[in-house]
């Protein structure tokens, strides 16, 4: 009778355990409808699996994961954070799980774009796999481009694109919104560094400085100007400066074109164009790369989960697997950073919001040069800082791009926080 006691307990544990669906955390609504479609999906191959879906803000997430963390108290299996706000949990022991044993058993390291998968390890560990590419191009009004006799084809370089910013600033129309991400963009594009493999920050300063003071010229000479509350990130831009034609193109991502800007303004399908960045020829410039990154998901399995293998079951599966890496393009989300998902022709067709160009063809074009990040525990508050603090009081004229750069890079030199977002109890930033 004892036996049959104990028998039943562990079956009942068993049956408990099995029976505990994986807490997903999401960090957009959007992307909380797509998981929910995939773990439908995945439910075909596992029928036992199940998933608790839970969307929260860029903003929210941090703080939430922080918090169940330090109390244990309704802690995520799988998390899936940005890369920007997965760098402020760097800060000591990495609280995700290693993930390079998994992966290496699997065999499938090789089939992410190196520079992505790069973001989410630290030396012999990988804690995340990517999601996106993230490669910046050039969306345009292909409409207001043929309003004022000009082409995508007339920007090669940079100075091609001030000569004409310039022009059109004559005319008194503003050509690109300023936003406090472009310094971070173009600083690598150029061949800098925010941090060296040291976590020295600004290891590439004169050219940090020059890039900041090629930016500030863009607002003095009224080539741009900052946005509606200082990012391009936020729907008021879209409703005021993208809807009343003040802009006639914008430096963004992938996820960029295939979400904010087709969500916020569905009325301009149609008259959109991309183009690749033009190339820097200057000699300051250590080496050009065709594109740069800023900020890109990966998901992440919480060190604490108490259901690992089902966890890496599906994580494996919804990242390597082709039809949900295209799901994830069509859907509207971004380009994955999955290369055998690569020759699909959905990923290269073309797209009737963008005049008929192809994204995906355009983000292959450049996928092949983009810099590699030194990621670095300090990331998330040089972001923080620069878009909050230091930004838009060098391109207002109240400090140099040195003497901005001086103090920020004394912040990240010493650790200090200077009220800006130092670790994950602070508030990162808002980028997707």
């Amino acid at each position: 009778m004892k036996n049959i006691i104990i028998l039943s307990a562990l079956l009942f544990s068993f049956i408990s355990t099995a029976a505990e669906p994986v807490k997903i955390w999401i960090s957009s609504v959007q992307d909380k409808q797509y998981y929910e479609e995939m773990v439908a999906r995945y439910k075909k191959i596992d029928p036992n699996f199940s998933a608790e879906i839970s969307a929260f803000g860029f903003m929210e997430m941090p703080d939430k994961l922080s918090v169940a963390m330090k109390t244990g108290i309704g802690t995520p299996d799988i998390v899936q954070l940005d890369e920007i706000v997965y760098s402020m949990f760097l800060r000591g022991p990495a609280p995700f799980l290693d993930l390079a044993d998994r992966v290496k058993k699997a065999d499938i390291a090789k089939d992410f774009h190196p520079q992505r998968l790069d973001l989410f390890s630290q030396g012999q560990a990988i804690y995340g796999l990517p999601q996106s590419i993230s490669a910046y191009v050039i969306f345009y009004r292909k409409d207001l481009f043929e309003e004022f006799g000009i082409s995508a084809d007339d920007i090669q370089t940079w100075d091609d694109f001030q000569t004409l910013g310039a022009d059109l600033a004559a005319e008194g129309q503003k050509f690109i919104p300023l936003d406090p991400s472009y310094f971070e963009v173009l600083l690598r594009q150029r061949g800098g560094r925010l941090f060296d493999k040291k976590g020295n920050a600004f290891p590439d300063f004169d050219l940090a400085v020059d890039t900041l003071e090629i930016l500030a010229k863009m607002q003095k000479d009224k080539i741009g100007g900052l946005p509606d509350r200082g990012t391009i990130f936020d729907p008021v831009f879209f409703s005021g400066d993208v809807e009343n034609n003040e802009v006639l193109a914008i430096i963004g991502a992938d996820w960029y074109g295939l979400d904010m800007i087709q969500s916020f303004c569905p009325s301009l399908e149609g008259k959109w164009g991309i183009a690749t960045l033009p190339a820097w020829t200057d000699k300051k410039t250590k080496k050009a790369y065709k594109s740069a990154t800023f900020a890109g998901q990966g998901l992440m399995i919480y060190k604490g989960s108490k259901n690992v293998d089902k966890s890496w079951g599906f994580m494996e599966w919804v990242m390597t697997d082709k039809e949900a890496n295209v799901a994830r393009f069509v859907n509207r989300n971004s380009f994955p950073a999955y290369k055998p998902a690569w020759t699909d022709a959905r990923l290269l067709a073309t797209n009737s919001y963008f005049a008929n160009e192809s994204l995906g063809a355009t983000i292959l074009s450049v996928s092949s040069e983009l810099p590699k990040i030194n990621m670095n525990a300090k990331r998330g508050m040089a972001v923080f800082l620069m878009r909050e603090k230091y930004f838009a009081s060098v391109l207002m004229g109240y400090q140099t791009a040195e003497e901005a750069l001086k103090e920020l890079k004394g912040a990240l030199d010493s650790g200090a926080s200077m009220g800006g977002g130092k670790g994950p109890d602070d508030k990162g930033p808002q980028d997707k």
